[in-house]
């Protein structure tokens, strides 16, 4: 059975973890770049949540993962609120999806 994942702030993923879901709570960004690689490497998980604040900083290592069916990258806001990174990853995948944007 697949696990869900969290990576961001301690703040952002102290909810999450009351869910049940795997938190990997990141300071830095490096922090966050090691438990992405280290989960989506790892085949346990099929979706990684990651805060868009570290994600902004990730762009290239997240791409890596677009074509793929697992792990699903899936960008959340953080505490600072959206950044409207998460709402564009969506947009193009919806245009990937269907053809167009709708």
């Amino acid at each position: 059975m697949y696990k869900i994942a969290v990576i961001g702030g301690e703040d952002t993923v102290t909810g999450f973890k009351a869910l049940g879901l795997d938190t990997y709570p990141s300071a830095t960004v490096n922090e966050a770049a090691f438990a992405l690689r280290e989960l989506a490497a790892g085949g346990e998980h099929a979706i990684i949540y990651i805060e868009e604040d570290f994600a902004a900083e990730l762009s290239a290592e997240i791409a890596k993962y677009d074509d793929t069916v697992t792990p699903a990258i899936i960008l959340i806001p953080g505490r600072s609120g959206p950044l409207g990174i998460a709402q564009s990853a969506l947009q193009n995948s919806v245009i990937r999806a269907i053809g167009t944007d709708i």
